[in-house]
């Protein structure tokens, strides 16, 4: 936009607390705010055209987190927690066969048995519901996309993209101007690498002293299969093939109601070799022995992609800043072994809540609630991390084969006497540091899909209900576009066309050069290309509100 233009001021509206990000940590700390006072005004924005529309996750919830905010909730006939874990598997995948591990030799967190298998879509629609009838407002279709500070330096509040900007950058005929959104307190709750959360932990050092945030990219689908195939309440891990031995990252399968069967694939994105392929791994480990069996005979309904935070203990952020607080997987909850995190991002928001909902009462406002910070480790999500911490670091180091049993070891130390003969454990080079150049590795070669079992890229995105208007400003911007012709291509052989899941990136040949395309009305919000680009040089920022994918029962 030019900077001549003058723009329209921006409207506000104000609330004692602003949470951006309708997920299960922003929702819960919305409807906990309320339970404490409910006098309080609390307003939660959500980018997703829907609540739910961005939430994609495995996901088998560990109900603590539920059960402290909503101790009732098994009375309410419309709750989303449907199937009960009945059976527990954990599988060592070779090229062609498997090896079941026993369940007495995993360490007792790794017990799925009270524990759920959901939509957390559907989870977090109905925590919506549960906002919206304690008094919060809440707004779907609404990016936050600016932080807003007063003379001092202090946040107080977000404001909305503007609508209707013009490829070209300029206002169209449809511009609408952002609105500002101010409060005593705000929360960020926008889930893993969020461009506000990325802005905060510079401007406030948030990450000083802190381990390097590491992550994963998870690709999931969503199937009904025959009724034969399907096992209400089995959960399925498995590490191994395809991935080799020094590649991170596992599946699962879980067997919800009316037979349908999530399946997924992480990639953990340390990985080394600039010609690894998540999504073909994805579409390649479908087609083991044993896991086909599952799928015969049945119909692919969804597809999407979510990046993961897996640094865990020694990676989370300071959490307060003055005027507000990161919670959920802005803050990088997420439990690396167990593949769940929705738990402590209900427990976090509640934290927060609880925290926030006391210095408002005490007649403060956008000063640092520290106390936030002060609390998370002594609470139940610092002693279900900890317990963790290592097996992460453990596995890069070491490799999958004596890597997870070193991190199996050192979780059954930190169940039976409280600590680890290997302490807390460092993680070194971020994501994207670890790519390699292409000259020190071998091109993968991917077998091409069947379009039954397997699948391509663009016929997957197309499930994923992705949308976005194509005139408007590119949402995935290049910091210096030569850089990535010199280095992303020429050194590392162009890894933006294989880590990014929904096929947004290409290189093309125009006029005898190679050229770098993208398709930005592909992308499904994964955020991969901000975490794994080997030279940092996209940043991802939202679209116009409510654009993205619109998940169904994800």
């Amino acid at each position: 936009m030019s900077e001549e233009m003058e723009l329209p001021e921006r409207e506000s509206m104000e609330f004692d607390v602003v949470i951006v990000g309708a997920g299960p940590a922003g929702l819960s700390a919305a409807i906990r705010l309320k339970q404490v006072n409910p006098d309080l005004t609390v307003v939660v924005l959500e980018k997703g055209a829907e609540v739910g529309a961005h939430i994609l996750s495995g996901a088998v919830v560990d109900p603590i987190g539920i059960d402290r905010l909503l101790p009732d909730w098994r009375e309410d006939a419309d709750h989303p927690f449907k199937t009960e874990v009945t059976d527990d598997h954990f599988l060592l995948l070779g090229p062609a066969g498997s090896v079941r591990l026993p369940n007495f030799a995993m360490p007792p967190l790794m017990n799925n048995h009270g524990n759920y298998i959901v939509s957390l879509g559907n989870v977090c629609r109905w925590l919506a519901t549960k906002a919206e009838e304690l008094g919060v407002e809440i707004y779907p279709g609404f990016a936050a996309t600016e932080v807003l500070y007063n003379d001092e330096g202090a946040v107080i509040g977000v404001a909305t993209g503007d609508m209707g900007i013009e490829r070209s950058g300029e206002p169209g005929p449809n511009y609408t101007r952002g609105m500002a959104l101010l409060g005593k307190y705000t929360l960020i709750s926008e889930g893993v690498r969020g461009s506000l959360a990325k802005q905060l932990i510079a401007k406030f050092r948030l990450d000083e002293g802190r381990e390097p945030q590491k992550f994963g990219i998870g690709l999931k689908e969503l199937w009904q299969v025959r009724p034969e195939n399907h096992k209400p309440g089995l959960v399925q891990h498995s590490f191994g093939w395809p991935l080799g031995m020094k590649t991170g990252g596992g599946s699962f399968l879980y067997h919800l109601e009316d037979n349908l069967v999530a399946v997924g694939f992480v990639v953990h994105l340390n990985y080394k070799n600039p010609y690894l392929f998540p999504f073909e791994e994805f579409q390649r480990f479908k087609t083991h022995p044993a896991i086909r069996g599952t799928f015969e005979g049945g119909k692919r309904l969804s597809y999407g992609a979510r990046a993961i935070t897996e640094g865990g203990y020694q990676s989370v952020p300071k959490l307060s800043f003055p005027g507000g607080a990161l919670i959920g997987c802005s803050a990088g909850f997420v439990n690396v072994p167990r593949i769940k995190g929705s738990h402590n991002a209900v427990l976090s928001g509640i934290l927060a809540a609880e925290k926030l909902a006391d210095a408002i009462a005490a007649g403060r406002a956008n000063d640092e609630p520290i106390e936030i910070e002060q609390g998370w480790r002594d609470s139940a999500i610092g002693s279900d991390l900890k317990k963790v911490r290592n097996v992460k670091p453990l596995w890069s180091k070491f490799g999958t084969a004596v890597g997870v049993a070193l991190g199996g070891l050192d979780m059954w130390t930190n169940t039976l006497f409280g600590g680890s003969i290997f302490g807390t454990l460092k993680h070194g080079k971020t994501d994207a540091q670890s790519l390699e150049p292409a000259a020190r590795h071998s091109r993968i070669d991917y077998p091409k899909p069947d379009g039954v079992l397997t699948f391509d890229r663009l016929s997957s995105v197309f499930l994923s209900n992705t949308n976005h208007e194509e005139d408007q400003p590119i949402h995935l911007q290049l910091k210096n576009p030569e850089l990535q012709k010199t280095s992303e291509l020429d050194v590392y052989a162009g890894p933006s066309t294989r880590y990014c899941p929904a096929g947004v990136y290409e290189w093309v040949e125009k006029d005898g050069r190679q050229v770098f395309v993208i398709n930005a009305q592909n992308c499904v919000h994964c955020k991969t290309c901000d975490i794994k680009d080997p030279n940092q040089n996209i940043n991802w920022v939202p679209p116009q509100g409510g654009e993205g994918p619109v998940y169904p029962n994800m």
